[in-house]
C-alpha cells in the first residue's frame, strides 16, 4: 500500500518511522508546507520515504496528493480535520488523523452517509487519547456482560520533572489549554453531562519512580465515547495524571484569567492573556527530553452473575535506539496501525467511524505490543 502523512513534526516523524519498517508499506510521502523539513525527515526515513510540498488546507493540492495514495495519516493541525474528511470521500482514500477538538469531530461525523457511499473509511480522534484509550475501553467493555464504570487516566510526564510545573511541553501548548478550559463530556447515571476542567482531583499510584500522583478533570479525552456508550454504560470519565501539584498551578492560572482568550486592554495595547501564556509556556518549559507515557483504563461491572474489573495499563518510556519520545510513539503508532489495517482490510467499516466502533481491539492491541508498546491487562 501507499501511504500518506501529512505533516513532518514530531507525530508525523513517529508515523513515518512506523510505517516505513511495514512490510505492508510499498512507499510514504511525508508532505509539509514547508519542503525542506519534509525532505529532511525523508532524507532520515530512507528510500522508503519520499518528500513533497503540501498546504495542508489546499483543497486542490490535497486532491492531488490524495490520488496518489491508498491511505492518509493527518498529523496536522486539527483545524483541517474537516477539510482532510472531505477531500478524502472526494478521493476515495482512507483516512485517519489525530483529532484535537470535538467539534470538529462532530463535523466529520455529519459526513459518515458520504464516506459510507465513496466506500472509505476516516476515523478521526486517532491519537492517544483519545484514540488508543478508546480503543482499550472497547476490550475492557467488551469483556463484561454489564459495564457499569469506565475510567480512563492518561499523563505524559518527564522522568525528571523540573519546578515549576513538573512539566514539559509534551505536545502543543495550544492543545494542553485546550484541555485545561473546556467543559469535559462524561457519563454519570447512564447520562451524558459536563464537567469542570482542573478539579476532581485524586491520587493515583504507579510503580516507582513514579509513586503516587494525582489525576484531574481534563477535557477531549473521552471524545466520542460518551456517545457510543450513553445509556449502555453507568459512569464513565477521562482524567489526566501528572506530578503532585501541577494542578492546582494550573487552576490558579486559570482562575486570574491567563488563560482567557477574548483580548483584553494593557497600557494601549490589546492583546489575549492566553496568548501571553502560551508564549511564555513555549519560552520557558523545558524541552521534552526523556518522557514518559502513563495510562490505566479500568472497567468494572458484571460478567455473567459475578462482579469483574478489566485493566488495561501502560507505562511507557523514551526510546533511547529510536530518539522517539513516549509522547510519539503512543500517539503517532496509534494513527500508523490504523492505517496499516485500513490499508489491509482487518477494518472493513465504512464511514466516518470513531475508533472504539472501528478498530478491532485484539490485533490492535497486539501491534503495539509488537512495537514495544507495552500493554498489561489484568481481570479481577
Amino acid at each position: 500500500m501507499k501511504v500518506l502523512v501529512l505533516g513532518s513534526g514530531l507525530m508525523g516523524r513517529g508515523a513515518a518511522f512506523d510505517l516505513k519498517n511495514s512490510d505492508h508499506v510499498e512507499s510514504v510521502i511525508v508532505a509539509d508546507i514547508d519542503e525542506k523539513r519534509a525532505q529532511k525527515l525523508a532524507d532520515e526515513m530512507g528510500q522508503k520515504v519520499t518528500a513533497k510540498k503540501v498546504d495542508a488546507s489546499n483543497r486542490e493540492q490535497l486532491v492531488d496528493v490524495f490520488n496518489e495514495v491508498d491511505v492518509v495519516v493527518s498529523a496536522v493541525s486539527y483545524r483541517v480535520n474537516l477539510l482532510h474528511t472531505e477531500v478524502a470521500i472526494e478521493t476515495g482514500t482512507h483516512l485517519c488523523d489525530l483529532g484535537g477538538n470535538f467539534e470538529v469531530v462532530q463535523k466529520q461525523l455529519e459526513l459518515d452517509g458520504e464516506a459510507k457511499e465513496a466506500g472509505v473509511t476516516i476515523i478521526p480522534d486517532c491519537g492517544l487519547a483519545p484514540g488508543m484509550v478508546s480503543v482499550l475501553a472497547r476490550a475492557a467493555i467488551d469483556g463484561l456482560t454489564k459495564t457499569e464504570d469506565v475510567k480512563i487516566r492518561v499523563g505524559g510526564l518527564q522522568q525528571e520533572p523540573r519546578p515549576p510545573l513538573n512539566y514539559a511541553l509534551i505536545f502543543s501548548v495550544e492543545g494542553l489549554i485546550n484541555e485545561y478550559i473546556e467543559k469535559c463530556m462524561v457519563l454519570r447515571d447512564g447520562e451524558i453531562t459536563y464537567e469542570e476542567p482542573l478539579v476532581g482531583f485524586e491520587q493515583i499510584e504507579f510503580p516507582e519512580p513514579f509513586g503516587t500522583l494525582e489525576a484531574f478533570n481534563t477535557s477531549g479525552g473521552t471524545s466520542t465515547l460518551p456517545l457510543t456508550y450513553e445509556g449502555i454504560i453507568d459512569n464513565l470519565d477521562y482524567k489526566t495524571i501528572r506530578y503532585p501539584g501541577h494542578g492546582h498551578k494550573m487552576w490558579t492560572l486559570m482562575k486570574l484569567g491567563l488563560m482567557d482568550s477574548e483580548p483584553q486592554e494593557f497600557d494601549g495595547v490589546k492583546i489575549a492573556p492566553r496568548v501571553v501564556l502560551e508564549r511564555l509556556l513555549e519560552r520557558n518549559l523545558p524541552e521534552t527530553s526523556k518522557d514518559a507515557t502513563l495510562v490505566r483504563v479500568s472497567a468494572s461491572g458484571w460478567k455473567g452473575t459475578e462482579s469483574r474489573c478489566i485493566d488495561y495499563e501502560i507505562i511507557d518510556y523514551f526510546d533511547d535506539d529510536t530518539g522517539l519520545t513516549s509522547m510519539m510513539r503512543t500517539t503517532s503508532f496509534t494513527a500508523s496501525v490504523a492505517a496499516l489495517m485500513m490499508g489491509d482490510g482487518r477494518i472493513t467499516e465504512r464511514g466516518v467511524v470513531p475508533p472504539e466502533r472501528s478498530i478491532p481491539p485484539t490485533p490492535f492491541i497486539e501491534e503495539l505490543r509488537a512495537r514495544g508498546i507495552d500493554i498489561k491487562e489484568r481481570i479481577y
